[in-house]
């Protein structure tokens, strides 16, 4: 079966171009015009495994489209395609849960390429997420019984703590917003600030010990954590 990809693009020009390309690759298009469509579509089929949205959009722009989207599902792939090229709108947008971009105007082969790049970054995460333990240099998760081992040591992680570590394995190697880690632990209806992210940061970088080298923070950005099995923490 063809994998369903969903596009909202207002264009019927830049629709009927990404539809060529992405017919010519085996992916099934769904396509329409604006937020209040993509979201409609997204609720009556389950089987789309990425969305493609135009930030300038009628009736619900890109960005509203994407908190709403977040909120009916946080792990398919989103990608904004867009003419926008800040760093804040970029900074913005990955807060809220976007996962890539393509700007206008682009390459339909870097476009496809992206795609398959975000599927098989999905594929991993659904993997992570089904299995029953994670274990990597000298940390070991165990999902069915929220334990997490430091070199062979138990550590207690609280809720929110456990679930941040939940985040950053189903991301390894990506750096990771404080607007994003918010949303995902803490939820898009949470009206709290990101320094709540720090403290509790803080908190588990404390709890992971020897191991705390991780977790790295990238100036002006986020957090990223990176596991490299042959390092000695």
């Amino acid at each position: 079966m063809a994998t369903k990809i969903l596009y909202a693009e207002d264009e019927e020009r830049m629709r009927r171009l990404v539809r060529d390309f992405l017919s010519r690759e085996g992916f099934s298009l769904i396509e329409v015009s604006n937020g209040e469509e993509a979201l409609e579509a997204f609720k009556a089929d389950d089987e789309i495994a990425l969305v493609i949205l135009d930030v300038m959009m009628p009736k619900r722009d890109g960005w509203e489209t994407c908190k709403e989207l977040r909120k009916l599902d946080h792990n398919v792939p989103i990608m904004m395609l867009t003419a926008k090229g800040e760093e804040y709108d970029e900074l913005y947008g990955f807060g809220i849960g976007v996962d890539d971009y393509i700007h206008k105007p682009f390459s339909p082969l870097l476009l496809i390429a992206r795609i398959k790049a975000l599927l098989n970054r999905s594929m991993k995460k659904q993997a992570i997420n089904q299995q029953e333990v994670w274990e990597k240099g000298g940390i070991r998760v165990e999902f069915f019984s929220n334990k997490v081992f430091i070199k062979g040591e138990v550590t207690e992680l609280s809720p929110k703590e456990f679930a941040m570590l939940e985040c950053f394995i189903e991301n390894e190697g990506r750096v990771l917003t404080r607007e994003y880690l918010l949303n995902r632990v803490w939820g898009f209806d949470y009206f709290g600030d990101t320094r709540t992210v720090d403290t509790h940061m803080n908190r588990l970088r404390m709890k992971l010990g020897a191991m705390e080298n991780c977790i790295q923070t990238i100036r002006g950005k986020g957090y990223r954590f990176e596991v490299v099995e042959d390092k000695v923490y």
